[in-house]
């Protein structure tokens, strides 16, 4: 394929694209992804569909799965048009994620914006091959809308760092290689004593214990650290500057939270879903009025909120990358996908209340466990209160009257 560099003919480097992504993607992965399918890649990661595998090998080969990260760290070096065309074409082939990443979406940001140049030329290229799965250590039994108070210790031996605490909902924890975790270095000041360190999951002294919620998956995780050494040039930024990083990262976490809108559900259409059970009536319109005009009400707000997304999409691109704004968005996609969610589920009627057995399809079992998962998205990523005072003071500055 040409290189068409940042300001080469766009027309061209479609047509490239198409034609490449046409050629290389697999007929196979054309099916719905299920849950299980998803590609989080890592060293412990099973690929049920060989192809899936392949289709990531390719992608990341030509730097696709960070399409605009620097060439010299594995990324595509795409300029923002191009990264839009290619965004463009993989939607026209409903191409199936390469990689689903905390690498990608997170972690690699501020890496490149806070890591010295040996730990970007360390890590980066790893996540981009999808070599690498890593998890998020921020959340403790003490420290989950007040972060800031977060207790797992630090402490410099000299020719290490020695941890020692536990976090809390760390998803994938038990499945991950790697962490990026927040850590006290200074027990005499709350933000400016926070430090941000990397390390192996493997490491001796730490364990990773699965939470079973109430949709019956286990995605989040309990995490012990047990006098865990971590190499000195595994910490990122400035001793005790790791406060600033968090609070970056975790604007990356709600710009990837908001663009998924969450999903899930299964493959169940809600329209089609409720045409199915609840029936239509001699005009071809969903039969129950009132679940007729509150699914009509959502599918609009559904539309005005991506287009929102969009919209702030290309305000970050122009930018210096996500602004306090994105708590907006966040805020909403959660309202959003807990009310799509409640209202498949009722839709659905008695085949929406199975949860095992015979009676029901693999769609119809995933639709409850969805509407339960959903209540989480109120609280990941930051509560939706937490993200609600972020709006009203670094969006809409109001003041914080105690």
């Amino acid at each position: 394929m040409a290189d068409f560099g940042g300001g080469g003919d766009l027309e061209a480097f479609r047509a490239d694209t198409r034609a490449w992504l046409e050629a290389n993607y697999p007929p196979s992965l054309n099916a719905p992804m299920s849950e299980d399918d998803a590609p989080w890649g890592g060293k412990r990661f099973q690929w049920k569909n060989p192809d899936a595998k392949r289709w990531l090998d390719r992608m990341a080969e030509r730097g696709w799965t960070a399409p605009m990260w620097p060439k010299q760290y594995g990324g595509g070096g795409l300029s923002k048009a191009e990264n839009k065309v290619l965004e463009q074409e993989l939607r026209r082939l409903k191409a199936r994620p390469a990689l689903m990443s905390f690498g990608v979406w997170m972690l690699g940001p501020v890496l490149l914006e806070y890591a010295t140049e040996e730990q970007k030329q360390r890590f980066l290229p790893q996540i981009v091959r999808g070599e690498t799965r890593w998890c998020q250590g921020y959340s403790e039994p003490g420290a989950g809308s007040d972060l800031a108070s977060l207790q797992t210790k630090c402490e410099d031996k000299g020719d290490h760092w020695l941890i020692n605490g536990q976090k809390v909902w760390t998803s994938y924890a038990d499945q991950a290689d790697w962490i990026f975790c927040l850590v006290r270095t200074d027990t005499t000041k709350k933000h400016e004593g926070i430090s941000f360190v990397l390390f192996d999951m493997a490491s001796p002294g730490v364990e990773a214990r699965p939470i079973k919620l109430i949709s019956g998956s286990s995605p989040f995780c309990e995490t012990f650290f047990d006098n865990v050494k971590v190499p000195k040039d595994q910490l990122v930024g400035k001793v005790n500057g790791g406060w600033d990083i968090a609070k970056r990262l975790l604007q990356y976490e709600r710009q990837n939270i908001s663009a998924s809108g969450f999903g899930g559900g299964g493959g169940l259409d809600l329209v089609e879903a409720a045409k199915t059970e609840v029936g239509v009536d001699a005009s071809g319109k969903l039969a129950d009025g009132d679940l007729r005009a509150r699914i009509a009400h959502h599918r609009m707000d559904a539309h005005a909120f991506m287009l929102t997304v969009r919209r702030a999409e290309a305000e970050s691109k122009q930018g210096s990358g996500p602004s306090a704004a994105v708590s907006i968005i966040k805020y909403a996609a959660a309202k959003m996908n807990q009310e799509r969610t409640e209202l498949l589920v009722e839709a659905l009627g008695l085949q929406g209340l199975g949860w095992e057995g015979e009676g029901f399809t693999r769609d119809e079992l995933a639709a409850p466990r969805a509407m339960l998962r959903a209540k989480g998205n109120s609280i990941e990523g930051g509560t939706s209160e937490v993200n609600l005072n972020v709006v009203a003071k670094r969006v809409l500055g109001l003041l914080d009257h105690q």
